[in-house]
């Protein structure tokens, strides 16, 4: 079965104007009444550091909860972060960015690999206690504009490692929009093939016209998990100095639809979302 991850934090984040906190729980009220599986509501980061971010605690408590069967997922970036979101029974996955970039590693958590596979340990230690599930995103998964090493033998290194922590979700994350759809397919089969305990998913960035090709090479490779955000809104802040979109979520439907696939969602409350995207990211 496919599973459909909404993104509205990864919409948000790197806007500049502050959301107030009352539109974005109606957003993502809203998106919880789709049907998508998961919806990456939040993060407990610095607020120096993703400001757009600060008020996460708050929109949760605003969340209608019993309207929806989509499980929620917040980021963070360290072990403190992981034990403010553990605090809150509703918050079903913790998603950890670990690079295989040493440079955005730094850039992105002020850590170097070796510490963040540490915090990796760490915050899967305390997902198992509480009962949450950690999902790993390998970012800079398939290409390095910084200089760092890469190779699909690297990645097969770090999922190695992933395994050996008892991971069970990895989502490679394409966070410059380099992937190309030979790369994303033999990714897929060599580490699906290797660790099929696993669930492996994409975090696409992309430019729409690159779309179609990536997501059909994933879905043969077998992947049934896909990021995504209404309307394409969004990408991470600190990755080089122009964000590149997010996946259009409407256009990922479609593709996926397009190949004879029944997502299970509510349109009409898609479309509503739709409607409220262009009122948010206005």
């Amino acid at each position: 079965m496919i599973k459909l991850i909404e993104c509205p934090r990864d919409a948000m984040q790197g806007r500049p104007d502050f959301i107030d906190t009352a539109i974005k729980a109606a957003y993502i009220d809203q998106l919880m009444r789709v049907g998508f599986d998961t919806i990456d509501f939040g993060s407990f980061v610095s607020p120096k550091a993703i400001p757009q971010m600060r008020d996460t605690a708050e929109v949760l408590s605003l969340l209608d909860m019993f309207k929806s069967k989509s499980k929620l997922l917040a980021i963070v970036a360290n072990t403190r972060g992981a034990e403010d979101a553990l605090h809150f029974e509703e918050i079903d996955f913790l998603g950890f960015p670990l690079s295989v970039s040493e440079t955005f590693q730094q850039r992105n958590t002020n850590k170097s690999i070796e510490e963040a596979l540490r915090a990796v340990e760490e915050i899967q230690n305390k997902c198992e206690v509480a009962g949450k599930t950690l999902v790993t995103y390998l970012s800079m998964g398939f290409g390095n504009p910084y200089g760092d090493p890469y190779s699909p033998e690297l990645i097969a290194d770090f999922v190695g490692k992933l395994d050996q922590l008892d991971i069970k979700i990895i989502s490679f994350a394409d966070t410059i929009g380099s992937a190309k759809p030979d790369l994303i397919k033999s990714l897929f089969e060599i580490n699906a093939n290797a660790y099929p305990e696993i669930e492996f998913g994409v975090h696409l960035h992309t430019h729409p016209d690159d779309l179609e090709p990536k997501i059909n090479a994933a879905v043969e490779a077998g992947c049934m998990r896909f990021d995504g955000a209404l309307k394409g809104f969004g990408g991470c802040p600190m990755a080089k100095d122009d964000l590149v979109g997010n996946v259009a979520t409407e256009n990922l439907i479609k593709i996926l639809e397009k190949k004879g696939y029944d997502l299970g969602l509510d349109k009409n409350n898609l479309n509503e979302a739709m409607k409220l995207a262009n009122v948010v990211f206005s």
